[in-house]
């Protein structure tokens, strides 16, 4: 994978976590389909649904789903239920070959860097950490620490100023929809990391 910037420099670089750093988007698939079965969803959830709603959090995609289909699953039991498996198989995990390599580049530097996913933080520091990126990041930002999650720009407004950066000296880098509008909403420059499957884009 090539990523192309953009011809200019940033005070701050911030990252998504999954699908963008780590590659783990199919393996959070599979714990979502193994936590709804566990939980009795009465509906089918395709591989192009997940990818399409990625980087929203999780409590809120089980909220999304119980809306549209009628039904009332927990949306705490689900996600944990979902974190439990996932946990479990972090074994699996590889990191995002081109952007593990920009991360190791711009810490190199001493630029400013930090990540901002939709993930719980019991997730995103095993992985990282499994994946050998934890120890770049002195800043994660979750949803613990908003009130919106993606696609509005909290999340990336907060890491801004964590960082003591101006969003428009941000460089976003994302995988999902929801994480490029919240970048676009930020005031925030982006570049897109493709992680689904070529029948999904």
């Amino acid at each position: 994978m090539t990523l192309t910037l953009p011809d200019r420099s940033f005070a701050a670089y911030i990252f998504d976590c999954d699908g963008t750093l780590v590659d783990s988007m199919p393996l959070h698939y599979r714990a979502w389909i193994a936590s709804f079965r566990q939980h009795g969803a009465p509906f089918e959830w395709s591989e192009g649904e997940f990818y399409a709603g990625a980087g929203v959090p999780d409590r809120e995609i089980v909220a999304g789903l119980n809306a549209r289909h009628g039904c009332r699953l927990d949306p705490d039991l689900v996600h944990e239920t979902k974190l439990e498996w996932f946990v479990s198989h972090l074994h699996e995990l590889t990191p995002v070959a081109a952007v593990a390599e920009l991360v190791r580049e711009f810490h190199g530097r001493g630029e400013k860097i930090a990540v901002a996913t939709g993930s719980d933080l019991s997730i995103v520091d095993p992985e990282l950490e499994h994946v050998g990126l934890r120890h770049y990041f002195d800043i994660i930002v979750t949803p613990a620490d908003v009130k919106r999650g993606k696609p509005a720009p909290d999340m990336f407004l907060l890491a801004a100023e964590k960082m003591g950066v101006a969003p428009a000296d941000c460089l976003v880098f994302e995988d999902g929809k929801a994480g490029i509008q919240a970048a676009d909403a930020a005031g925030m420059a982006s570049v897109f990391v493709p992680s689904a499957p070529t029948a999904f884009c």
